[in-house]
């Protein structure tokens, strides 16, 4: 994974633990409402609420640490929590001032002050992503009998320990230059007063396509280089009584986002609608009304900023200069609101008792203003530079995004998602922020982004050869964690089918027909009885999320090749392979479902990947004995993958078939 890659992934894991942050909004907002002057002394309630939001707010650093070593772990599990725990009160016990004041041998008060500050996310950070790595390299090792007991997960936190004690020795001079160069970095920004907030938020924006911008918000948000602007503004009187905010200034790195998630990202999208061609209108409209409530209410934006980050980059390049003069703005004029979670209406609301809190009113005024600057500067460059928003789209192009190919529901997206990313032999690794999957993959040029825009994604980023994005908005968790859950063998093969198998073929010199053209009468490829794909018990088959085709129960021990063409594929388990026609087709045979999970045993390949082949060709023999007893079904599908690059699939055959005789189906070129 390159080095951008992995910054996704570490970026991709502060989501863990940033996802605590709306709690101690609304408990503490709720308690500041309660008692907006004695933050607690005058009311029991409040003052409950108000620690209750604290506990959250003074162990951010804990819970960074927590929440990235259990993010960036391999397959989620507690034990890399808990070594997250263990190794960062091991680092910041060893990096208390107390005991570099013991180890070094020097007085108390000549230990440097950054050594007061290590319990701060920076650390947590760091100790994250080093007991993740731990956890993914020795969660599965197996030690001797004796010791049997501290194998695989028991012996992370082990370990974990261990490396904290060698990571320490280097920190405890490694630590003042970093923290002192990011207090450099806070304070020349500081220094710089709302222009230096205007030019964070304009970054904040940039930063927004490659998932890093979360990395730029922990130095201005948190207390990496003491500006720590979202835990001050929410302790309210309590962080004015120590000295630890300032009124009108506190919070500046926040306010300006406002007016421009609740207003004007909705005047874009209605500048956007508006901008539309009358037969997209419709289309445009559901759309746009969807991600502008989610900017409007949650100041969840990405749905909407995806829509025209990639089609239409100045747009964006606007919306960043934009944010960042609105941030400038409300900074100057100390117009000041803060958050827990985004700028929108909910965290408004509970920003209107917080005492930190000014001229909040002025805010919305504000807003209106930049609702008709983003909807009069979007409609005049859509049109003047004749950019292709949603709705613009030439009619090739915008065709495709009506037609839904399944349903809306979790289930029926995870088994299509997984389908058109080239199945789960081209995936490494899956994982969701909050309206993205992230996916490294063995090659991002597999994926179908035309499929994908189908099924509703508002964007496909390809960031290099294995990392990629698909913005599928607020259910991206649910969809990649059953995504997940079908790879791992819970409704479908780890090797799922791929939906455009050439990308990973190789290798005989022959030509592939590049362009699909006649029809094409497919034979069976084994004996047996025909199945429908409706019968077959595999969500992913049977919902045609692979492709179109039939199944077959297979009654002899021979897999030939149903059409001439090229073997492009036999996956490492002979289970399945894929052929390419000469026509062009691209077509899927699978011996039974779950079969991965029997490693080969069962096959026996005949023909490598890359071999030419006739019709009736024997590819595959199988021990069909062995196979009925052990796999979860026998039943075979054969399916073309790239349906829509045809006319029909029509004459589906019934009953008994013979391997390379009948005809199973044919394909019917447009």
């Amino acid at each position: 994974m390159n080095i951008l890659g992995y910054l996704q992934k570490i970026g991709r894991a502060l989501m863990v633990p940033v996802a605590t942050l709306p709690a101690a909004a609304i408990l503490m907002g709720i308690g500041y409402w309660i008692d907006p002057t004695g933050w607690g002394s005058n009311s029991a309630l409040a003052a409950f609420l108000i620690k209750s939001g604290a506990a959250i707010i003074d162990n951010m650093s804990i819970l960074f640490a927590v929440g990235i070593a259990y993010g960036m772990s391999k397959d989620k599990d507690g034990a890399a929590a808990l070594s997250g725990l263990v190794g960062f009160y091991v680092l910041t016990t060893l990096l208390s001032p107390a005991a570099v004041s013991q180890i070094q041998g020097i007085p108390l008060d000549q230990v440097p002050k950054a050594f007061a500050k290590i319990n701060n996310q920076f650390v947590g950070i760091l100790v994250g992503v080093i007991t993740a790595e731990l956890y993914n390299r020795f969660s599965g090792v197996e030690l001797h009998k004796a010791l049997a007991f501290f194998s695989g997960r028991r012996l992370v936190p082990i370990v974990t320990s261990v490396v904290m004690l060698v990571v320490a020795f280097p920190l405890m001079y490694i630590w003042p230059i970093v923290f002192n160069g990011l207090v450099h970095f806070g304070e020349s920004i500081m220094g710089m007063g709302p222009a230096g907030a205007g030019i964070y938020a304009f970054f904040n924006r940039l930063l927004i396509p490659v998932g890093l911008h979360h990395a730029l918000n922990s130095v201005f948000w948190f207390d990496v280089a003491g500006i720590n602007d979202i835990p001050n503004f929410l302790g309210g009187a309590k962080s004015l009584a120590e000295g630890k905010a300032v009124l009108g200034v506190t919070g500046m790195y926040q306010a300006g986002f406002f007016p421009i998630m609740m207003f004007g990202l909705p005047g874009a999208a209605l500048a956007i609608y508006h901008a539309a061609k009358p037969q997209n209108k419709a289309r445009v409209a559901s759309l746009m009304i969807a991600a502008a409530f989610a900017a409007f209410f949650t100041g969840v934006t990405e749905p909407l900023e995806f829509s025209f980050m990639f089609v239409a980059p100045l747009l964006y390049l606007l919306h960043a200069v934009l944010t960042g003069v609105s941030v400038y703005i409300a900074a100057s004029m100390q117009w000041i609101a803060g958050f827990g979670f985004s700028a929108g209406l909910v965290d408004l609301v509970l920003s209107t008792k917080n005492p930190l809190a000014k001229d909040i009113l002025m805010l919305i005024v504000q807003g209106f203003a930049f609702f008709a600057i983003y909807y009069f500067s979007f409609r005049f460059a859509i049109k003047f530079f004749n950019l292709k928003t949603p709705g613009q789209e030439d009619e090739e192009e915008g065709a495709a995004a009506d037609d839904a190919p399944v349903s809306g529901d979790t289930d029926s997206l995870a088994h299509a998602y997984v389908s058109l990313i080239g199945g789960g032999s081209n995936v490494v690794a899956i994982d969701a922020c909050i309206t993205r999957l992230r996916l490294t993959l063995n090659d991002t040029a597999i994926v179908d982004e035309a499929a994908a825009k189908r099924l509703g994604a508002s964007g496909v980023i390809k960031l290099n050869k294995q990392n990629i994005q698909i913005i599928v908005g607020p259910k991206a968790e649910l969809i990649a964690t059953r995504m997940s859950q079908l790879l791992a063998g819970k409704g479908i093969s780890v090797e799922a089918p791929v939906a455009a198998p050439v990308a990973n073929a190789a290798v005989a010199p022959v030509a592939i027909a590049k362009k699909v053209t006649g029809d094409l009468v497919l034979l069976a490829p084994m004996s047996g009885e025909v199945v429908t794909l409706l019968q077959v018990p595999d969500a992913a088959f049977s919902s045609k999320a692979v492709g179109e085709g039939l199944a077959i129960r297979p009654t002899s021990n021979l897999v030939v090749a149903p059409v001439d063409g090229v073997i492009a594929k036999i996956f490492n388990t002979n289970h399945a392979f894929a052929l390419i026609a000469d026509n062009g087709a691209e077509l899927i045979v699978h011996v039974g479902l779950d079969t991965v999970k029997l490693g080969g045993k069962g096959f026996t390949r005949l023909l490598e990947q890359g071999s030419r082949v006739k019709a009736g060709d024997a590819v595959l023999e199988l021990d069909l004995e062995y196979l009925t007893q052990h796999a979860v079904s026998i039943i075979s599908p054969v399916v073309l993958s790239n349906v829509d690059q045809f006319d029909s699939v029509i004459d589906f055959a019934t009953g008994h078939v013979e391997a390379g005789k009948t005809a199973l189906y044919t394909i019917k070129a447009k």
